[in-house]
């Protein structure tokens, strides 16, 4: 028998890149859904105050295992 997975829409953000915006969102997301074991970014985005990057943002599906 093969894995059977659910996938959900998260949006993670931090003041610092994509990446920690990534991890804040999967950190987060691993509380509530265990068996968390995928993720695929499909946007990013970017907050600008003062003419430089303040936020960034990213869209991102991630996939977890279901028992």
């Amino acid at each position: 028998m093969g894995t059977t997975y659910r996938k959900v829409e998260l949006v993670g953000t931090s003041p610092d890149s994509f990446e920690d915006a990534i991890n804040n969102a999967l950190a987060t997301a691993n509380n509530d859904l265990p068996g968390l074991a995928w993720f695929e970014v499909v946007e990013q985005h970017g907050k600008i105050e003062g003419g430089r990057v303040s936020s960034f943002q990213v869209v991102m599906k991630v996939g977890f295992t279901l028992d």
